[in-house]
């Protein structure tokens, strides 16, 4: 099994996001946003309802409700969901599924700079 994220049971989005996360100071908690340009999902020919964001792996799965869609010309074309982890440990599985999620998409880390 590959690491893959649904947005409805069962129905895998091959559209890649982009990706941005960010970590407190203490390092215990982190916001990862899921940023997905025309995804599968929101195809004018998909019937499935969108019931949150799960990251699956081999591992498990990791999961948040808090997922919006944005329309542009009156089209829904942009869907953003938010994962929250807050503690070290839930911090430690999100990096174990990028890692996975990196590696099937083809992703690659960027840090930004502080200048």
């Amino acid at each position: 099994m590959t690491a893959k994220i649904q947005f409805s049971r069962g129905i895998t989005e091959e559209t890649v996001p982009d990706i941005r996360v960010t970590r407190s100071a203490s390092g215990k908690s982190g916001t990862a946003i899921f940023t997905f340009e025309d995804p599968q999902i929101l195809a004018a020919d998909n019937t499935a309802e969108v019931t949150g964001m799960y990251l699956i792996d081999e591992a498990g799965e990791l999961s948040t409700r808090d997922v919006k869609v944005k329309f542009y010309d009156g089209k829904a074309r942009v869907l953003e969901a938010t994962l929250i982890m807050q503690s070290a440990d839930e911090w430690n599985r999100f990096l174990q599924f990028m890692e996975q999620y990196a590696e099937v998409a083809g992703l690659e880390l960027q840090r930004k700079s502080d200048d």
